[in-house]
């Protein structure tokens, strides 16, 4: 019972060192003029990019929407959930948060 404590608590520290980490994990890539454009930010749309066998391999081909003007901030992150996936599959599958931002 004591080795089975110590186990758990040894996942529960990476898990939550993990989710710490993953906050760091963002790109953000203004496209256009978008920072120097004035307006409210707002999410255009959002996906979720997919892979196996520790991210060599992608599910499918992601398509998100951009503005018809094409002045946006595609933002890249590993969420949380994202993080979980690729733990608790030891990263056979993976995924990736995408956001695409525009202002109004």
């Amino acid at each position: 019972m004591r080795k089975l404590l110590l186990k758990f608590n040894k996942l529960f520290a990476v898990m939550i060192i993990t989710g710490l980490m993953s906050s760091c994990i963002v790109t953000q890539t203004n496209v256009g003029k978008y920072a120097e454009a004035k307006g409210t930010e707002y999410t255009y749309s959002k996906a979720k990019q997919m892979w196996v066998l520790y991210g060599l391999i992608p599910v499918g081909k992601t398509h998100t929407e951009t503005p018809a003007d094409g002045q946006c901030q595609v933002n890249t992150q590993f969420r949380m959930i994202d993080v979980l996936a690729i733990v608790f599959t030891a990263g056979l599958f993976g995924m990736q948060t995408i956001k695409v931002k525009a202002k109004r």
